[in-house]
């Protein structure tokens, strides 16, 4: 008897091929064929106009096959790269070139590319090439881009991209009238991802079929074909993107299409030999993305329970020199800075500025981490002025579990309204304190008081807009076999999908879990399809696949009710068989899908009972009008609006009171993501998250100084952390609101364990040391430096 799989912990079946060694990324693809190097000459200075491109030195380089500079491009590969997601609040958008033409505007912006037998020669002919340049006064850091002395692009008044505002109510009247106001000042600082696998891309050209094809390590192998497809000026059907394994994705690798994905593919046909480049780490530092760099200014009027009457938020948002992924991490920051709560009157204003430096795009979280940040600190800051407990306030300003659809008034990143589905935020908040003993707390500092030791407690709640649209398609396809083929069209890059995606298959089909075999980002397998990210696999292709199994359990039902002559409410199917009931009845799902294909020649044993001397009534076609051959489902699911989970994290800090070290006792998550399809999938990626999130509140930032140079681009200067920063283990509890928005009530998962850290670092930091913390990352030598700024100038002038 087949086991509901959906729900269970179901091992990974990816796990033991990467355990051993068998992974397949991009690196390796062709290997042990010839293939050719790429690299790329990146530039030097953060500003500069470019006078001259010497490349004579490269041209007799024995090994080198071809090198370009901006004036060997032309028709579309001569034009800037496409701006993905445009908005009317974008009115000075500017995307970078494939090769730089006149001006570079950040250091590591592609300048020329090399193609030659390996990458050595590549590299030692890019070392030859030789450019002049005038340079540029740079734009570095926030304030400075407000300053607007200098500008990025000087054919802009000043530096600012995009301004935005939204409202609902009236904040500022709301809060001139409250009882009670208080203005913060808050900072989350730039950082960025740092996948083991940088990106990658591979390209073969086939003369004889006049077909490309490309393997790159992208979160969008569809969205990439698109613009291959565009820029080459080849028909769509010309091109096939393959993604294979990826080693880690986080936001950078839905940007695309990146310079080396388009000029690979370009030097592939040009040469009519296979061309591979691999980023290597110094280039994933200064010419991949960054996010995270924002500055808020937040007031906020409240009444004597510490409910919020009025809120009103401007920020500014760093996004580097160029804007290729529009305005979405600052749209998602000022539309999930509310998270849980409903404030009566909410105002956001933002602008979107430019600097000299590396271009931003989502990274894990996806603006979410600083919006979580702004609003769980005035959180914090409404508890410390009224003298209540932090959890009192928050439970004052919940939205309640009968409030939901809930409206918040104001415009997503999808272009459709902010309402939350489903939720029960009280209930995770109760589960939350349970779990990480929050009542308890205070008899806790005492006992480590009484030792010497310094400890804090601090939570944070969020809500995450998942599973935006427009869509995700899938195709399941049941082999005379009886194995089960799917495929969906966005990528994988550590999600577990060939495991959850076969758990809902194996349930929606009624087959074993063992036949089922998932494929996903190959062009060749769904040539529809949008991307990974936003947390939306499960929900938009989870659902997808679930549709598209039952129109093959559909069919195959019909096909084996006229087989076993049987009505179609008497069958089930079970362990991969179709059967009759209460009967004996039965017939194996693989001889159904021979008989769903009428043939004309027998070709094996299994074949010959679908020839037409065998099967079909000679009074109707062979293939009905409204049906097709092969047992088959393809379907496509399209939601009116994303779906939105929860949860609320906590952790339990000790401080050094001499070295400032910041240590982690425990740590807890309650989470909300609808029904789980595998909960061990669900908890690695909060485990994943988490982890991640300790590195981006503690440890990680972006160094730049004042002339644009990246201080800290390698490992040796970029602190992350080790196992032993994170935490040994973290206590998990799951609460289930189903989604009503899609048939598995499901919602995304993959970046909540990011999203509240910086918030509930800082606010246990705080709450151990007894100082205001507004701006994160924060390391110890910066507690250090907090806490002889505190001394010296007292509390108020140190907040």
């Amino acid at each position: 008897m087949t086991t509901k799989l959906f729900g269970s912990k179901v091992p990974r079946v990816e796990d033991q091929r990467f355990l051993r060694g068998q992974g397949r990324y991009v690196d390796d693809v062709l290997v042990g064929q010839r293939v050719l190097h790429a690299a790329v000459l990146r530039s030097p200075h953060a500003h500069a106009r470019i006078t001259d491109i010497d490349v004579s030195d490269v041209l007799d380089v024995e090994g080198v096959h071809l090198v370009w500079t901006h004036d060997d491009l032309t028709g579309p590969m001569a034009e800037p790269l496409p701006l993905l997601i445009p908005h009317p609040a974008l009115v000075h958008g500017r995307t970078q070139y494939a090769l730089a033409p006149e001006e570079v505007n950040y250091v590591g912006e592609a300048i020329a590319f090399v193609v030659a037998e390996d990458r050595y020669v590549a590299e030692d002919a890019v070392g030859r090439i030789k450019v002049s340049y005038e340079f540029l006064e740079p734009v570095v850091g926030i304030p400075a881009a407000r300053a607007a002395q200098s500008r990025v692009h000087d054919d802009l008044a000043d530096n600012v991209g995009a301004r935005l505002e939204q409202e609902n109510g009236d904040a500022r009247a709301a809060i001139a009238a409250a009882p009670h106001t208080l203005t913060l000042d808050l900072t989350v600082e730039r950082s960025a991802c740092q996948p083991m696998e940088g990106r990658g891309t591979v390209a073969r050209w086939d003369p004889d079929t006049s077909r490309l094809t490309v393997w790159t390590s992208t979160q969008t192998s569809t969205g990439v074909r698109g613009c291959v497809a565009a820029k080459l000026e080849l028909d769509l059907g010309q091109v096939d993107v393959v993604t294979p394994d990826v080693g880690g994705g986080f936001g950078v690798k839905i940007n695309h299409p990146w310079p080396e994905e388009l000029l690979v593919p370009l030097a592939a046909r040009t040469l009519g030999v296979p061309v591979k480049f691999t980023e290597d780490r110094r280039e994933h530092f200064i010419s991949s993305a960054h996010e995270r760099g924002q500055e808020h200014h937040v007031e906020v009027g409240f009444d004597d329970k510490g409910r919020v009457l009025g809120l009103n938020v401007e920020f500014w948002h760093d996004h580097g020199a160029y804007t290729p992924y529009g305005l979405i991490v600052p749209i998602i920051t000022s539309t999930q800075l509310l998270g849980p709560y409903k404030p009566a009157n909410y105002r956001v204003v933002f602008e979107s500025i430019y600097t000299n430096t590396v271009m931003v795009t989502p990274y894990r979280g996806a603006g979410r981490p600083q919006g979580c940040f702004v609003m769980e600190r005035t959180m914090d800051a409404i508890a410390a002025a009224l003298g209540k407990d932090r959890t009192e306030v928050r439970s004052v300003n919940f939205i309640q579990p009968d409030e939901f659809p809930y409206d918040q008034g104001l415009i997503f990143q999808d272009g459709r309204e902010l309402e939350y589905d489903s939720g029960d935020y009280p209930a995770s908040l109760e589960k939350l304190k349970q779990l990480v003993g929050w009542d308890e707390f205070p008899a806790f500092r005492a006992e480590m008081a009484a030792q010497g030791r310094r400890v804090g407690i601090g939570l944070a709640c969020y809500v995450e807009g998942t599973g935006v649209g427009p869509y995700e398609g899938a195709h399941v396809h049941v082999e005379t076999s009886g194995k089960v083929k799917v495929a969906t069209g966005l990528t994988t890059q550590g999600q577990g999908h060939q495991t959850a995606f076969a758990q809902i298959v194996a349930d929606t089909l009624g087959v074993p879990f063992e036949k089922v075999e998932v494929v996903t980002g190959d062009t060749r397998r769904m040539p529809y399809a949008v991307g990974t990210f936003a947390s939306r696999a499960a929900v938009m292709s989870g659902s997808a696949i679930h549709l598209a199994a039952l129109r093959a359990r559909e069919k195959a039902l019909r096909i084996a009710a006229e087989a076993l002559e049987a009505d179609e409410a008497d069958l089930e199917i079970v362990d991969g068989v179709v059967r009759v009931k209460g009967t004996e009845s039965q017939i194996d799902l693989g001889t159904v899908a021979v008989l769903s294909n009428p043939l004309r020649y027998a070709f094996d044993e299994a074949s010959k009972a679908a020839t037409q001397f065998s099967v079909g009534d000679p009074g109707k076609p062979p293939v009905a009008e409204d049906d097709e051959p092969g047992l088959e489902g393809r379907d496509f699911y399209s939601p009116e609006r994303s779906t939105f989970a929860s949860g609320m994290h906590a952790v339990i800090v000790e401080t050094d009171p001499e070295t400032a070290e910041i240590s982690i006792l425990k740590y807890a998550v309650v989470h909300d993501c609808g029904h789980l399809i595998n909960p061990m999938i669900v908890e690695g990626q909060i485990h994943g998250g988490v982890a991640q999130g300790v590195g981006g509140a503690l440890y990680e930032r972006m160094v730049y100084d004042d002339a644009g140079q990246l201080l800290n681009a390698s490992f040796m200067d970029f602190l992350m952390p080790y196992v032993t920063e994170v935490p040994t283990s973290i206590d998990i509890d799951h609460l289930e609101t189903p989604s009503p928005l899609n048939p598995l009530g499901i919602k995304g998962a993959g970046e909540a364990g990011v999203i509240p850290s910086a918030a509930v670092f800082a606010a246990a930091i705080e709450d151990a040391e007894g100082i205001p913390v507004t701006a994160m990352p924060i390391s110890p030598s910066e507690l250090y430096d907090l806490r002889r700024q505190h001394e010296s100038s007292g509390p108020e002038e140190s907040a």
